[in-house]
């Protein structure tokens, strides 16, 4: 970490909001005006619209994610995390990802720390849920899916095989119908390789409390999306929720009960709890409150923007606030990398207004739907021209050129080879192997396989 007279602008959180803002913020900002300081417990920032068909194996993990040092050459990144701020002092205590936590002096402040999955006390739950909140769980999902057809392909018993062989997602907005969707067209297609596995022998469950799925583009489209769905298979039970999932024996609301070794919970997000540390004023749901210019309610160097903001919505009217949407995140973080600038030099405040412009969703591959808004206009799509839309959209909505590039040509080979179907479970635990190896064998080890041999002679 350098040290600096300089005035610091201390950006908390190197997400959609933090990576934009930052180079926002270096766009505008004189050379030698300001030092720019980003901090975050990962070293990159995740496209999370492309989670789903990372999942799948539509596109590579590492395209998805932008490596933060990388794209802010000119910023400070620390990989760690902020732990707790003194507003008075103008202070920030880190805590890196080894050593001892220090103190970092800031003149202002950005608060983008995003969101975690929202979760609820079921029994079970902590243990055998899989989210979909990181590139690192979308890689687990997928190897995790794939080896459960291995299992029930090398196997007999048929408890074991029917439960591998069940899926269960909770949640049926985007992440959970765009996750279920992609991981179905994926599963279909590995089968073909499986010769004791067939699509008819894989159970794919869709749960929401809700009574309709993909409420983001409206009731009719929703509608198309459920029934689509369930064409392929996808059993869906709305107005219900998950009781338990221990050992893996979901148990609903309604009474149905399954055994499943998947159970993959994307019943929507929450503000990092982290800012309930920070003594800033929070909404009833634990956002950062903030003017409609996205600084903090009472102050005058602080701004928060994205998922963790509750940000008044001009264009919908009075009481409404900006969905935690990419849309909206992009939006706000360069409203927000001019304001802090012009707060730096004593200008005034922008306030953020945006129109909705719709909403897309892909379902797998060629399968989506679309809402596009025009003014008063509303265009609705469905099947492979949504499909499209959903990936021009956040093709081009993805950060930096490389990664457009890289996206791009991984949707391009798409088209002319078969999709890989490897699970690298393995790769969770990459030392295994040697560790067996290379640890010495204990003599009770030695005694045990010896009395096995025996027997088995």
């Amino acid at each position: 970490m350098s040290t600096t007279e300089r005035p610091r602008i201390l950006v908390v959180g190197g997400g959609y909001v933090g990576l934009y803002a930052a180079r926002r913020i270096l766009k505008k900002m004189r050379y030698g005006e300001a030092t720019v300081t980003v901090v975050d417990p990962r070293s990159y920032m995740t496209y999370q619209p492309f989670l789903p068909e990372a999942a799948a194996g539509s596109i590579s993990p590492r395209h998805v994610v932008v490596p933060l040092r990388r794209v802010l050459p000119k910023a400070e990144v620390l990989t760690g995390r902020v732990m707790t701020i003194d507003q008075d002092r103008k202070v920030a205590v880190v805590q890196p990802l080894v050593g001892e936590a220090y103190e970092l002096p800031f003149d202002y402040l950005v608060i983008a720390l995003g969101a975690v999955s929202r979760t609820f006390p079921i029994p079970g739950l902590a243990e055998n849920g899989i989210g979909m909140k990181g590139i690192e769980e979308a890689i687990g999902l997928r190897n995790h899916v794939l080896e459960q057809l291995d299992k029930a392909d090398s196997t007999t018993d048929e408890e074991i095989r029917r439960k591998a062989l069940t899926f269960v997602f909770v949640g049926g907005g985007f992440a959970g119908a765009e996750t279920i969707g992609e991981v179905e067209d994926m599963a279909r297609d590995a089968a073909k390789y499986y010769p004791n596995v067939k699509r008819e022998d894989m159970r794919f469950i869709l749960v929401d409390a809700a009574d309709k799925i993909l409420p983001e583009v409206g009731p009719k489209l929703g509608q198309w999306g459920l029934e689509h769905l369930q064409k392929r298979g996808v059993e869906i039970y709305l107005s219900t929720s998950m009781d338990s999932c221990v050992d893996g024996h979901v148990v609903l609301k309604n009474g149905l009960e399954v055994d499943s070794n998947t159970v993959v919970w994307t019943a929507g997000v929450k503000p990092n709890p982290a800012l309930a540390r920070f003594g800033l004023p929070l909404g009833p749901r634990g956002h950062v409150d903030t003017a409609p210019t996205l600084q903090v309610q009472g102050t005058e160097y602080i701004w928060a923007a994205g998922d963790n903001a509750q940000v008044p919505d001009l264009a919908a009217g009075e009481g409404a606030w900006c969905p935690p949407n990419a849309q909206h995140a992009l939006r706000q973080a360069k409203v927000l990398g001019d304001n802090v600038i012009s707060g730096m030099r004593g200008f005034p405040q922008r306030e953020y207004k945006h129109a909705n412009k719709g909403a897309v969703a892909g379902l797998g591959l060629h399968k989506g739907v679309a809402m596009i808004v025009f003014g008063k206009t509303k265009i609705k799509l469905k099947g492979r021209l949504a499909w499209y839309m959903h990936r021009g959209y956040h093709g081009m909505a993805m950060p930096t050129f490389n990664r457009k590039i890289r996206v791009f040509a991984d949707w391009t080979l798409g088209m002319f080879l078969k999709r890989e179907v490897v699970s690298l479970g393995a790769i969770e635990n990459p030392r295994e192997e040697f560790y067996e190896a290379a640890a010495p064998v204990s003599a009770a080890a030695v005694n045990k396989a010896e009395k096995t041999t025996a027997k088995a002679s």
